[in-house]
């Protein structure tokens, strides 16, 4: 048996990296539903741009995902 290290490593960093981007753009997606709705109860505005920014997060989020499911469904 004879195992690529350089290739495993190359995989863990690249889905390391990966997880922790979609965690923080998912983060980004609730801090700006969360002043959408502080917007909103102040009664500033309707909080559009910030919806727009967590759709826009939400979708990149999904995107990740989806990508990843094709990856695996392709084998």
């Amino acid at each position: 048996m004879n195992i690529k290290w350089a290739a495993l490593a190359e995989t863990t960093g690249v889905s390391l990296l990966v997880t922790l981007g979609v965690v923080v753009v998912f983060a980004l997606g609730n801090l700006a539903l969360s002043r959408r709705e502080a917007a909103v109860t102040a009664g500033t505005g309707k909080g559009v741009p910030a919806l727009v920014a967590a759709g826009v997060c939400f979708a990149a989020c999904a995107a990740v995902v989806l990508y990843g499911i094709s990856l695996i469904a392709a084998k």
